[in-house]
């Protein structure tokens, strides 16, 4: 209860503004593109050892960028903290079922709408399923990280938001699995699922551990020392996303600059999901009388993506040169400025929607 109670005192004092990297994210994603596609072309054979440096079907080093990049987000999330969901339920019910009963089968309604009919004639047919897949990986695990961020924005309330997003963590474990294999069997995809579940094991499950492992360790030093802890590590996982970028648009270097376009068609299904999720647990919220500040939240952790999970998921299932790969890259790209737009629109209609609440 202590644990839960210092995690939440810190959330409130923690800082309103969004940092430089993470206010500039689609910039330093587009430079990595670039850093990465002109290494492929400048160094092919290096590229090509790093991409062979596998263990069970995941690429080493990506794997260990994936840990620093998710580790120190998971530092943040109290599961003790789920003792008192019961006080914001109607909050906590909209989000769960956006992320876990809407989300995931409207993108794959998406995907099969755009890739396989609307854009199938502009798309390479070869890669139609592995897109599908990607898109489908892309939305089926809740955004872990960055909504800290969007909720401070927002003026969200700091508790619900700990709350939810260490809920969607547990549920995660054992839910993003099945959902996952589920989707890629209704679209005709065949579902490896040793490789799916050892995905789950090792950027789930292993993290998860390790990181309430260290946030014990260092909450017993004190609180203070916790938040300068989390100050210090925190950067690591925007450079950890980074480089994680530059080695997958290295591996797809000529494929990106052979069909710029594809990317520009796989972030319209990305787009229309994150408006119809972020606007359907927006007015529910307030159709059962949410609080502003639990609504907002609510609405970006229903919109957002776990990209992280998703990206290293792909590359672990279908290879880093896989069109899975690339639709996961596609929402990195987009996720930051998408969602400072749904954290306007949230500020903006802040009157009109406490007006009913």
């Amino acid at each position: 209860m202590a644990d839960s109670q210092t995690a939440a005192k810190a959330a409130r004092r923690a800082p309103s503004g969004i940092g430089f990297f993470e206010r500039y994210l689609s910039v330093w994603v587009a430079l990595c593109i670039v850093v990465g596609i002109v290494l492929g072309k400048l160094l092919p054979g290096a590229v090509h050892t790093v991409s062979t440096l596998e263990f069970a079907h995941v690429n080493i080093p990506v794997g260990i960028l994936i840990w620093v990049m998710i580790i120190p987000m998971l530092l943040r999330i109290d599961f003790a903290s789920l003792g008192k969901v019961r006080t914001q339920l109607k909050g906590i019910g909209v989000t769960l079922v956006i992320n876990w009963a809407v989300k995931p089968f409207t993108m794959a309604f998406l995907a099969w709408v755009f890739v396989r009919h609307v854009f199938a004639s502009l798309l390479p047919a070869d890669q139609l399923d592995s897109y599908v897949a990607g898109l489908i990986l892309l939305a089926a695990a809740p955004c872990t990280a960055m909504v800290f961020v969007w909720s401070q924005l927002t003026k969200g309330d700091p508790y619900f938001t700990l709350s939810q997003v260490a809920l969607n963590d547990l549920i995660m474990v054992f839910a993003f699995d099945p959902v996952v294999g589920l989707l890629l069997g209704i679209s005709n995809i065949v579902v490896p699922w040793d490789t799916l579940l050892t995905s789950v094991v090792l950027y789930i499950v292993i993290p998860v551990i390790i990181a309430q492992i260290v946030r014990k360790a260092l909450l017993r030093q004190g609180e203070q020392a916790f938040q300068q802890a989390l100050s210090k590590i925190g950067p690591f996982s925007i450079a950890a996303l980074l480089l994680t970028l530059v080695l997958l648009f290295a591996f797809q270097g000529e494929q990106i600059i052979a069909q710029p376009v594809v990317i520009l068609l796989l972030a319209v299904p990305i787009l229309i999901q994150v408006v119809v999720n972020s606007t359907l647990a927006y007015l529910a919220n307030r159709r059962l009388g949410v609080p502003h500040d639990v609504a907002a939240p609510s609405c970006l952790i229903g919109a957002s993506n776990f990209f992280e999970l998703a990206v290293a998921t792909a590359i672990s299932l279908f290879g880093l040169k896989s069109g899975a790969a690339l639709a996961t890259v596609v929402g990195v790209l987009i996720e930051v400025p998408v969602m400072l737009a749904v954290v306007k629109v949230v500020n903006s209609s802040r009157r009109w929607y406490q007006r009913e609440t």
